[in-house]
């Protein structure tokens, strides 16, 4: 389906049908509507990257200094322009934003897209590949911790630049600031949400007027549009751009969201408003802040905010401190899906997850990770005390990112649309060089810094790996002690003596129709009773965001269509929430063999114990660890919204 068939607008073939005024004026409000509510969500972290980028990249106190030089500053300025240009327009507008999952974009759409696009001949190089995506997500959470950090940071710094004598509120304000963002985030952004869009188009526009105003003091800077700047600073003075690249990667953090939340608003609307708006007004305000420096070097302390006049700098600073906090609320919100669907993919254990919105699905909430997320904030806050600091860690986690986005969009593109070999070389080679450049940049700064999201994100990795491990152990082991559905419905079937048939409905929750529930098996031969309405539920996770209703339920009698036992299989998306009683309600009698009682229907789960044991499938550590993250597993009965005064809970332990 077309991203515009998606949204309700029609699709490119129906651009010859006489269409009335109302209806042309009805799609351009829709199409506005999407490019303002991107503006307000996807450019947040993009978009606030002016504020401390040009400071840190000449900031005298990093440990590999760039002199400030009339040169220099054309060169910085040439490579951030041309950096953004390359990576953000060029890798992620035009050509990542064409590889989706369903409409969905982000580093785990790709790994979905290796799992469906897997042909057997690459089947390891996928597996490499599906690898590296898990690290790249798992680095995304070292760049949530330190995105609403260093953000809120440096917009209250801007106190500074009002009143010196201010820099010891710095620290605290920002602390506040986090603080109600993340008690906040319960009642999810859809009503807030409408408001950002106003506010970031306020924001775009003063940041572009503001740029305006410095580059009318020096036109010449003008020149640094041209790529020769860049190239000659990187060619003629290579020791300096080379460390320089480590402070202009900022330029392009938020490259990721544009991506990632493309299942929101549409590649058309993101790119729209990209290249309308965002991207010049970006521009504008890095020209001018060259030109500001390039007429007083002093002001190279905050070049963001002294392109104002005095009068202008409070407001900017409160202006610049809303923008930031719509950053941190974006990057957040990005934290939270890629957690959610991590977990659908069986990277991380079912979590609690609530949907703050019943008209967008997309809009969730997971208080595991909020209040992660919230300590981890504030221990870098407290820990680094200033924009310039956390600036060191912030590279890595971005340039790791992009190059193994980078990585995969092309394996995708060779595997999937079977491009050539020349032409892929021809893209990839140039834009991973660029790519590996920064990354090698970033590792200047491993002892000041940028081992942080490193270790974050070897953490989370080892977290997801692990579970990914342990979970295909513990898959394997209960279905051994499982044993065949088939036969044990043969079993029932053949031996009356063996269960008595009471009046009701059973539900037993199931991962698929090849085994006996455990809960099943207990109560047949502990209780031996079976009711007689008797329903096996497989949930069934589909590598798609949403799975239309007519495919959503797949129902099976296994075989015999007079014992009252039935296996349903109900598909969603990883974007949906499991309702297990709403799936019932749609089944008709002839699909069960007599109507449900869905009202008072009996659920059964099988709660399973885990220990670790002698077994040699993984390190000790391993083990524990795997154990370890169980304990954060949501409730069953409240992820499959089932009634909790009718829920049977049956337990068995396994042994790692």
């Amino acid at each position: 389906m077309s991203e515009r068939q998606q949204r309700g607008a029609p699709d490119d073939g129906s651009a010859s049908r006489p269409l009335g005024a109302t209806t042309a004026h009805a799609h351009d409000t829709v199409r506005l509507a999407l490019v303002v509510g991107a503006l307000g969500v996807v450019f947040g972290d993009i978009g606030t990257s002016p504020i401390y980028t040009m400071q840190t990249v000449f900031n005298p106190g990093d440990p590999h200094p760039v002199p400030i030089s009339t040169e220099n500053v054309y060169g910085v300025v040439s490579l951030v322009f041309w950096s953004v240009m390359i990576i953000v327009t060029v890798t992620y507008v035009l050509l990542a934003m064409r590889a989706d999952n369903e409409g969905e974009g982000g580093i785990m759409a790709l790994i979905t897209l290796l799992r469906r696009h897997n042909p057997k001949r690459a089947a390891r190089t996928a597996v490499l590949l599906a690898g590296l995506g898990v690290f790249g997500a798992a680095l995304f959470f070292g760049d949530s911790m330190i995105t609403p950090a260093i953000s809120v940071l440096s917009a209250v710094e801007g106190l500074k630049v009002i009143e010196p004598s201010l820099h010891e509120l710095v620290v605290p304000i920002t602390a506040v600031i986090i603080l109600v963002l993340f008690l906040a985030q319960r009642r999810g952004s859809g009503t807030v949400g409408r408001l950002f869009g106003p506010i970031m188009i306020i924001w775009f526009v003063t940041i572009a007027a503001c740029g305006v105003r410095g580059i009318a003091g020096n036109p010449e800077i003008l020149r640094a549009l041209s790529p020769a700047y860049a190239l000659d600073f990187l060619v003629g003075r290579f020791d300096a751009a080379f460390y320089a690249l480590a402070a202009i990667v900022l330029a392009v953090t938020g490259a990721e969201a544009l991506y990632a939340d493309m299942g929101h608003f549409g590649r058309r609307a993101i790119t729209r408003a990209w290249v309308a708006l965002v991207f010049p007004a970006c521009a504008l305000s890095y020209l001018g802040q060259g030109a500001l420096i390039l007429a007083d070097p002093g002001h190279v302390s905050s070049p963001f905010f002294l392109l104002v006049p005095e009068w202008a700098r409070l407001p900017l600073v409160l202006l610049a401190t809303a923008a930031t906090v719509i950053a941190s609320q974006a990057v957040i919100s990005g934290a939270f899906s890629v957690a959610s669907q991590a977990a659908e993919l069986g990277y991380l254990p079912r979590l609690r997850i609530l949907h703050t919105s019943e008209s967008t699905a997309g809009q969730v909430y997971v208080p595991w990770v909020n209040w992660l997320l919230l300590v981890a904030v504030l221990t870098l806050v407290l820990a680094f005390r200033s924009s310039t600091a956390l600036a060191y860690a912030f590279g890595m986690a971005v340039t790791a990112t992009i190059t193994i986005t980078t990585l995969m969009f092309f394996y995708v593109g060779r595997w999937r649309w079977n491009v050539p070999l020349w032409v892929l070389a021809v893209g990839a080679v140039p834009l991973l060089l660029v790519d590996l450049l920064f990354v090698a940049a970033n590792g200047t700064k491993l002892l000041h810094g940028a081992w942080l999201p490193l270790l974050i994100g070897l953490a989370a990795f080892t977290v997801m790996t692990t579970w990914q491990r342990g979970r295909e152990i513990v898959t394997a082991e209960r279905q051994r002690r499982e044993g065949s559905l088939r036969d044990f419905v043969v079993r029932l079937r053949g031996d009356g003596a063996l269960t008595r048939r009471v009046p009701g409905t059973a539900v037993f929750l199931n991962r698929g129709k090849e085994t006996a529930p455990l809960a099943m098996r207990a109560n047949v031969e502990h209780n031996h009773v079976r009711h007689e309405h008797v329903l096996i539920l497989s949930i069934d996770t589909q590598p798609v965001p949403r799975v239309p209703p007519e495919q959503q339920i797949v129902v099976d009698d296994l075989g015999f269509a007079d014992d009252g036992i039935t296996h349903v299989s109900a598909r969603f998306g990883y974007m949906e929430t499991p309702d297990v009683p709403e799936v019932l309600r749609r089944l008709g009698p002839d699909a069960t063999e007599g109507q449900l009682d869905v009202d008072e229907a009996s659920y059964f789960l099988s709660k399973i114990e885990l220990r670790s044991g002698t077994r040699p499938t993984m390190p000790r550590w391993r083990k524990r660890l795997f154990i370890a993250t169980s304990y954060i597993t949501a409730d069953a009965a409240e992820h499959f919204c089932l009634p909790r005064e009718r829920t049977v809970i049956m337990g068995s332990h396994i042994e790692l």
